[in-house]
């Protein structure tokens, strides 16, 4: 698939020849920085934008030929878009939501009823979405989604506005449907660990490409960089500036005496690191290695890509 905005000279190519799919059942985190592609790409899956290239095959079905065919079985919840009526009760968004995918609200009975209990609506099933908390709309709006039994959902930050709790049951309950009942999820978000947690796998766009598509697993084996926390009491501002100049330090403590520095690199500049400091007289008093996150890895690879503008909270300035 591609898509660009503009014409000619002036056209931005904001998904640039992507090719995915996705099985039945799974899982699949899509991540990048703002300005990746993300949102194109969604909104072209699901027709919202007309792609300039490519095709979308959702269950055998071809989006161009068939487009009520295909969307029939989809459902999704985007970001900045209100995903339920707030006048209606919980209960009555479910029902709603239901007869527009084409059910018979009254056949799905049970599954609204084993949504509300395994997302922790019950007590609030009669009550008008309106009055509830922006974390108890959140988990309306996933129930909403699911309601009607879409096969396929897209999920665009399901646990904005969650706390802990709220955001481990929806994981919970996306981990449930996917294994119990075949349900397939598409999920965007800038939460690392939700995405690490609950992703079978991750596909990483920037720059309207994907960079990275592989499990959590294959891609945190497949990074060579690695966080080492450095403290020394030899450590004085000016040699903390140096260092930050030539190595990519994150996080800078001071001390009662010396600093704790944190350093990403990967086994050749860790070396370099270490050669720095013995040169400047500089005793080490601990060094612990901080094995990498999903985080890491997101940065390391869109970093590569956009020239390294990218910061550790996954936003391009």
């Amino acid at each position: 698939m591609t898509k660009r905005f503009g014409e000619r000279a002036a056209a931005v190519t904001a998904v640039d020849t992507v090719s995915f799919d996705v099985e039945r059942g799974s899982i699949v985190g899509l991540l990048g920085p703002n300005g990746a592609g993300k949102t194109t790409l969604i909104k072209s899956i699901l027709g919202m934008v007309l792609p300039d290239d490519g095709s979308v095959w959702i269950r055998g079905v071809d989006v161009h030929d068939d487009p009520r065919g295909a969307y029939a079985h989809v459902d999704a919840m985007l970001e900045g878009a209100r995903n339920d009526y707030w006048r209606l009760t919980v209960r009555e968004n479910l029902r709603y939501f239901a007869t527009v995918s084409g059910v018979d609200p009254d056949s799905v009975v049970g599954r609204h009823e084993r949504l509300l209990e395994a997302l922790e609506l019950t007590e609030k099933a009669d009550v008008a979405v309106r009055d509830l908390s922006r974390g108890m709309k959140q988990k309306v709006s996933l129930a909403s989604v699911l309601a009607g039994g879409a096969a396929v959902v897209f999920l665009d930050e399901p646990t904005l506005g969650l706390d802990i709790e709220s955001s481990r049951t929806l994981q919970r309950e996306l981990r449930r449907l996917a294994e119990k009942e075949g349900l397939t999820v598409i999920l965007s978000s800038h939460d690392m660990d939700v995405v690490e947690t609950v992703c079978d796998r991750v596909l990483i766009m920037s720059g309207g490409e994907v960079v990275a598509d592989d499990t959590v697993e294959e891609l945190l084996r497949g990074t060579d960089r690695h966080r080492v926390e450095i403290t020394s009491r030899d450590l004085e501002p000016g040699l903390v500036s140096t260092l930050e100049r030539g190595f990519d330090v994150g996080r800078v403590d001071r001390l009662e005496t010396g600093f704790r520095i944190d350093v990403t690199t990967d086994s050749d500049g860790f070396y370099e690191l270490m050669d720095r400091l013995r040169s400047e007289g500089v005793t080490l008093e601990g060094v612990r290695t901080i094995e990498p996150d999903l985080e890491d890895v997101f940065v390391d690879l869109t970093s590569r890509e956009d020239g390294g503008t990218t910061r550790r909270d996954g936003v391009s300035p």
